[in-house]
């Protein structure tokens, strides 16, 4: 501290007036600064808030869509449940056979030619951390495959991301521990929806972003494979909003429920053993779980799945989505289906 202060005195005059105007440029920068960081605050809460104003409240919950799907096959009914938020229930469609859980169970239905038990437990708003009591009750009806599409409220309602995360982790731990195959949706880009402008349009598609790449790593590692869904239908959504969206421009239509089933679908036949058409490899294929992740977000569409149970390595694939050409993957040649053929996802209309 003396030699400190014997120094200082030791200055030239000079070099003191330099010291106080660099003081008070520092005190200056710092002020503006955290004048910015008010002034966007609040512009954020005020972005925030007109958007609750200008999306409106669920007024009624969607058609249920439970039942037997394919009773006209033999065999014992697959049981299939439909687990998470509005995105994973259909919000914002009329006909029960417009929902994800109808789209799912007509699709496996029609490719096992087996029939389909469906059981919806999604809940309109609900955030991950209301999943236990949804897997409490699928887990009554012993399913053997659950399809989960969670994570937008988690961002919208800005909740705690490792809480978040930790509950879809210990769903999927759970289903899978019951003998139940887990298919998880991961969050989709919420900078997507016309009402949340920038720069909260920006945070939001960060957030949803971090909070997929972390889903990823939970559910792989809890023994699920999830489908990126990122900004993959962003550009569609965006490019043609009112076909894409529903009449609220938050939820998506029934065509756009029909494009994320088209893009989970894959998948879905491939947890089943059923998904005889090859995948696209992407990049080297294996990765770490959390290099895995990353990819994944990075390359929406894309599938991350455990390459043993309980292990650190992940694989990455992308497959041909169910209803568009392979040429859309750059591959030459007529292979897969195209929209209207019988491999096709159910049309909506």
């Amino acid at each position: 501290m003396n030699s400190t202060v014997i120094h200082f005195r030791g200055l030239s005059p000079e070099d003191r007036q330099r010291i106080r105007t660099a003081g008070r440029i520092a005190g200056s920068v710092t002020g503006a600064l955290a004048g910015v960081t008010a002034l966007s605050a609040g512009l954020l809460l005020r972005q925030a808030a007109d958007a609750r104003r200008i999306i409106p409240m669920a007024e009624a919950p969607p058609p249920r869509g439970d039942g037997v799907y394919g009773a006209k096959f033999h065999g014992k009914p697959l049981s299939l449940v439909i687990l998470g938020d509005s995105s994973a229930a259909g919000y914002g469609v009329h006909r029960p056979r417009e929902t994800p859980g109808a789209l799912f169970a007509t699709g496996i239905s029609r490719r096992l030619r087996r029939p389909v038990s469906l059981r919806r437990f999604a809940v309109v708003g609900c955030v991950s951390s209301g999943l236990p009591w949804q897997v409490d009750a699928a887990l009554e009806h012993e399913p053997d495959l659950a399809i989960i599409l969670i994570g937008g409220n988690d961002v919208t309602h800005v909740s705690a991301r490792d809480d978040a995360v930790r509950h879809l982790g210990d769903a999927v731990r759970r289903l899978r521990e019951a003998g139940c195959k887990a298919v998880v949706g991961t969050c989709p880009d919420i900078g997507a929806i016309q009402p949340i402008k920038p720069p909260l349009r920006w945070l939001a598609r960060r957030w949803s972003r971090q909070l997929a790449a972390a889903q990823t790593v939970a559910v792989v590692g809890a023994g699920g494979r999830t489908v990126s869904l990122g900004n993959l239908l962003g550009p569609m959504f965006e490019a043609d909003p009112v076909r894409m969206f529903g009449s609220d421009h938050f939820h998506p239509s029934a065509e756009g429920y029909a494009r994320a089933a088209a893009v989970m679908m894959p998948t879905v036949m491939a947890v089943l053993g059923e998904d005889t058409r090859p995948a696209v490899p992407v990049a080297e294929g294996v990765r770490t779980l959390p290099e895995a992740a990353d990819e994944a977000v990075r390359a929406p569409g894309t599938e991350v799945s455990p390459v043993r149970a309980g292990g650190r390595w992940a694989q990455l694939r992308r497959h041909p989505w169910f209803g568009e050409s392979r040429h859309w993957f750059g591959h030459h040649g007529h292979h897969g289906s195209q929209p209207g053929t019988p491999d096709a996802i159910p049309a909506t209309s």
